[in-house]
């Protein structure tokens, strides 16, 4: 491995990471199983990799693989090394665990429909932040949020105010939760996607707690608008979930497809369950059994793809462009001008943000 960056973790991190994700014992191309790579790391290579499977939402998948390797081999050093992140991560995840079930049950027991989206995606992995959606009032969901839980209202960004989120911080509680209020999307464009997360969703049982979360159509048309139309970067968490979606026969791609031509982003979740199956092929040798019509819609794939600044990057010119100007268009096709007009609003944001980016470093109260 080479010499590592000073701020972002290193892409022969991310090469090992996934080879240890999806190409198991060995590889496709009959390479030494990753075991080898992990049993030479240096202690600062294995920080690189901690600091990337962090940002990317895979610590306890990808260090349990490192800690099941190093043991097979008798090396207590490594096997030290990731019995003490997944420790310290597995203590994070627990607590946070034990606020999510309690703000759950908070709106239950006040009538309040809600459910967790995008949190829960990843388990046994867990994300930066919770994130849930609700269709109760805004004033509903702070008086729930302050008044049960001392919980301060973060200040909004303009982006924030159009999506009809709110950000929250508890005693108690390093991670953010985030509510979603009656709308999704960047610019809260998507009330049909919306409409169908508490209509469609599912009770799933971790432990001892229950949650209801999106179905699995939904699960991926908001893992769409994240990756495709907002943040323009996958996490390594995206792929390994939805691939297991698609590995296990979870989901029905008629019904993707008839939702997400609803919402008008049929072509970003076809190219974003492309670039899924095209990575897992790079390093496992072989795809997703994607059908026709599927690959047929998708724009690109994952060779279109590129790391940087710890993420696998999605370009934003011209693919990423072509992705929102077909959503524009369905969205105006179905004559909804007021959700049109928050849409439109996207590039305008966007640019604020760079250019708040650039200025200040940083794009906070923008997007």
């Amino acid at each position: 491995m080479s010499t590592l960056t000073a701020q972002y973790p290193s892409s022969q991190s991310l090469t090992l990471l996934s080879r240890l994700l999806f190409a198991g014992r060995e590889d496709h191309a009959g390479n030494l199983s990753p075991k080898f790579d992990v049993l030479r790391l240096a202690r600062a290579q294995f920080d690189d990799l901690l600091a990337l499977a962090q940002l990317n939402h895979v610590v306890i998948r990808g260090l349990g693989i490192i800690h099941r390797l190093a043991l097979e081999e008798n090396d207590a050093m490594r096997a030290a090394w990731a019995g003490q992140a997944l420790a310290e991560e597995r203590l994070r995840i627990e607590n946070a665990m034990s606020y999510l079930a309690e703000i759950c049950r908070t709106f239950d027991e006040h009538g309040r429909r809600v459910a967790v989206i995008k949190t829960l995606d990843h388990w046994p992995d867990l994300g930066s932040d919770l994130d849930l959606y609700t269709d109760a009032s805004p004033g509903e969901v702070c008086r729930l949020m302050t008044g049960r839980f001392n919980a301060r209202i973060e200040p909004r960004s303009w982006g924030d105010r159009l999506a009809c989120k709110w950000n929250f911080k508890l005693p108690g509680l390093p991670e953010s939760v985030e509510i979603h209020v009656g709308r999704l999307g960047q610019t809260g464009e998507q009330v049909e996607i919306a409409s169908l997360v508490l209509r469609r969703a599912r009770r799933v049982r971790i432990g001892e707690r229950e949650f209801s979360v999106a179905s699995v159509t939904e699960r991926l048309l908001i893992s769409t608008l994240q990756r495709m139309y907002r943040h323009f970067y996958f996490r390594l968490c995206d792929i390994v979930d939805s691939a297991g979606l698609a590995e296990a026969g979870q989901i029905d791609y008629a019904d993707l497809r008839a939702a997400a031509e609803w919402a008008g982003i049929w072509k970003g979740a076809a190219t974003y369950l492309r670039i899924v199956s095209d990575y897992v092929q790079r390093y496992r040798g072989g795809g997703l059994d994607l059908p026709r019509f599927v690959q047929t819609a998708a724009q690109f794939g994952a060779a279109e793809t590129y790391y940087a600044r710890g993420f696998i990057r999605v370009p934003i010119m011209p693919q990423s462009a072509r992705l929102y100007t077909a959503q524009l268009a369905g969205v105006l096709g179905k004559g909804s001008l007021h959700n049109c007009a928050r849409l439109s609003l996207l590039p305008w944001l966007a640019t604020a943000a760079a250019v708040g980016q650039k200025l200040t470093g940083s794009d906070k109260g923008i997007w």
